[in-house]
């Protein structure tokens, strides 16, 4: 589990196939992120994709990714900035809310820009993910917990409007999206849950 609160900017330096799948080995060089407490087998949140650190180096520390999880995330295949988040301790403070590192699909920024001292960052959601998103719930947007401003519904799917204040802007990779960048998003757990008790209500209904 992670919070959403991004620990640390790292980069990504070098990728390289490890299997014959298309999977690939990422070599990262993880900043301010102190690795003294890290050992192989643990978590880290890579711009909000839980990958398992196969790897520790001088600089960093090693992921696998499977093509799988290449397919269904942004911003893990090409070298440069990402967010990192090490897993949640139970004697940490929850900052942001419960995130599993799971992303839940892509989305595209179709606004972003300053307002006053802040920023404005809108992005469409696809439509499957429309129904978990409601005004001042919690997203997920490339590992960082963001509160949504407004939902906006349409046939594509769902925009949502994200004031960023400038520390937000400064500690996080978001400094770096534009129009049409795609994004990694994850869906509040309670509204998982929520939504599936409800279908299995009115499943049971039913029968």
């Amino acid at each position: 589990m992670f919070t959403g609160i991004v620990a640390a900017v790292g980069q990504i330096k070098k990728i390289e196939p490890f299997d014959n799948n298309g999977g690939v080995r990422l070599q990262i060089d993880s900043g301010g992120l102190p690795m003294d407490d890290v050992a192989i087998g643990d978590s880290i949140a890579i711009n909000g994709a839980c990958m398992t650190v196969t790897q520790k180096t001088a600089q960093g520390f090693c992921v696998d990714v499977s093509r799988e999880s290449l397919n269904c995330t942004a911003g893990l295949d090409a070298e440069g900035e990402v967010n990192l988040e090490k897993a949640l301790t139970l004697a940490e403070r929850l900052g942001g809310h419960l995130v599993s590192g799971h992303v839940d699909g892509l989305g595209i920024v179709t606004h972003f820009a300053a307002v006053a001292e802040s920023w404005r960052l809108d992005v469409l959601a696809p439509q499957a993910l429309a129904k978990y998103f409601a005004y001042k719930g919690s997203v997920v947007v490339n590992g960082v917990s963001l509160t949504v401003n407004s939902v906006l519904d349409s046939q594509q799917g769902c925009t949502l409007s994200i004031n960023l204040i400038p520390h937000t802007i400064s500690v996080t990779t978001l400094k770096h999206l534009k129009v049409g960048s795609r994004v990694n998003l994850e869906v509040d757990l309670i509204a998982r849950y929520v939504e599936r008790m409800l279908s299995s209500e009115m499943l049971s209904k039913k029968v």
